[in-house]
Parts: structure tokens; C-alpha cells; sequence
């Protein structure tokens, strides 16, 4: 989850951040190769990872595409791994990035960090092979004002501001859809899955909200009384809540007539 997310307030550097990505991979890495199972990704596929993140998905598609190519791009390349597949550290949303044609292309909690985001997906959509996939992945955070948990209310309103400080669309990823349609791509599909915060061991939003802490405290909104109240109630079997969900969509690029 990153790839060209820049000045974010959840800082690359912080000693959270392996936390925070194993936690978003346990997380939904499941959801996503469902997705891409069943897409047919095939053993000769040649497949483009942006924002590669701490590299699960791409150690999923060089497993699985053993006679292809699979290339991961981050900005931050220090979680991925070389000799599984090709890492290149680049920025996504430099007009010259141009990797090459794929079979696949995709993002996962990538674009929505980015304010150049509309355009990533455009140029993206061009980097795709006659009836290659584009796969984009992004939350949907939902009011904070509709939680149960006043405190919840707070942290995720100061969370979603914070974050749009930076750049970041955390409801970008309702029109996906009606974007890849007009990037020319056909076979638009989506779905989603609900994210879990509290409920024990289930939850994933520890590291996402310790390591956005400090930003949250600068905003003002949020004090370290409310971080203690979160932390907490993470303790408490009754504290479970649904802060946003992760929407997945997919086009596939217009196979040429022979």
C-alpha cells in the first residue's frame, strides 16, 4: 500500500509500518485472490503489482504465474523480495513511469492516497494487453457519525480529515466502476467486504490507528484520552465495529478482432 502515496500521515518510517501492512494482508488477502482466481490468472501471465506494499500479492502471482512475469512497484521497495519476482522502486504517478503491457495490472490501498488517482487509473488501463484485467482495490470509509461508539466517531471524522490533508479520498472508491468504464476497459465487475475494528482478535485497526496517532492528535479533534478510550475498549467482547468496507473493482481491456 503505497507505490507513490507521498507525505502520508501514515508514515512509511514509523517502526509500526511492518505491523500495519501485515495487518491489512491478513486482513483481506483472501478477499483479493479470490478476486484474482477468478480472473483465470494463468501460469504464463505477465502481472504488474502497484504499490506492492510488504509484497504478499506479488509472492501470490509468482507462485502462480511461474512462466510469466511478475513486476511489484513501490516507492518504499525495503518488505519486497528480489529474488521472487522483479521490484522496481518508482513513483506511480510520474508521467514517465511506463512499465510495459501486462496481463494483469493492480492496486490495492493504493490510489485512493493518491491525488493524481484519476489519472493512475487511466494510464493504467493503457499498460494492460488485449483482454488483460486492471484490478483496483480501496476503502469506502463509512460516516463516523453513524458508529455506535461516540469515541469511534471522533477518531475515524479526525482520521478521514486528516488523511484528505494529505491527499487522500477515503470515498474515492465509489465511483471506480463508472471510471474504469471510461477508461475504455468492458466486463466492469465489483464487490466488497466489510472491515472489522474491535471484536477481539478479529480486529486490524490497532496498527493503523497507533501509527496515524500523532497526525490525529495535531488535527486537534482528538485527544490521548480518546487513544486510551480505543485502546481499551479493544479489550471489550462487546466492542465491535465496522468503520468502512474495502470495494474491489475490475475492467478488462477490449480484446483486438483478429
Amino acid at each position: 500500500m503505497s507505490g507513490g502515496y507521498r507525505d502520508s500521515v501514515l508514515s512509511k518510517d514509523s517502526p509500526g509500518e511492518r505491523g500495519r501492512l501485515g495487518s491489512i494482508q491478513s486482513s483481506v488477502d483472501g478477499f483479493t485472490t479470490g478476486i484474482l482466481d477468478s480472473l483465470g490468472v494463468d501460469k504464463d501471465w505477465d502481472c504488474l503489482e502497484l504499490g506492492a506494499g510488504a509484497g504478499s500479492i506479488a509472492d501470490w502471482l509468482a507462485e502462480r504465474c511461474p512462466e510469466g512475469r511478475v513486476v511489484a512497484v513501490d516507492i518504499d521497495t525495503r518488505y519486497l523480495a528480489p529474488d521472487r519476482y522483479e521490484v522496481v522502486k518508482a513513483d506511480i504517478t510520474d508521467a514517465d513511469f511506463s512499465p510495459g503491457r501486462f496481463d494483469l495490472v493492480h492496486a490495492r490501498f493504493t490510489l485512493c492516497h493518491l491525488p493524481e488517482r484519476d489519472d493512475v487509473v487511466r494510464r493504467a488501463a493503457s499498460w494492460l494487453k488485449p483482454g488483460g484485467w486492471l484490478v483496483v482495490t480501496d476503502p469506502y470509509q463509512l460516516p463516523g457519525e453513524t458508529s455506535p461508539f461516540p469515541v469511534m466517531t471522533r477518531i475515524m471524522d479526525a482520521y478521514r480529515e486528516v488523511m484528505a490533508g494529505h491527499g487522500a479520498d477515503l470515498t474515492w472508491a465509489r465511483g471506480l466502476p463508472s471510471l474504469l468504464a471510461g477508461a475504455g476497459l468492458e466486463s466492469i465487475d465489483f464487490t466488497g467486504r466489510l472491515a472489522c475494528m474491535g471484536n477481539l482478535e478479529r480486529d486490524r485497526w490497532r496498527p493503523l490507528i497507533d501509527q496515524a496517532a500523532p497526525g490525529l492528535l495535531a488535527s486537534g479533534k482528538v485527544t490521548q484520552a480518546d487513544l486510551d478510550e480505543f485502546h481499551t475498549l479493544l479489550t471489550d467482547p462487546t466492542f465491535i465495529d465496522i468503520p468502512q468496507f474495502t470495494l474491489a473493482a475490475w475492467g478488462r481491456a477490449i480484446t483486438t478482432n483478429a
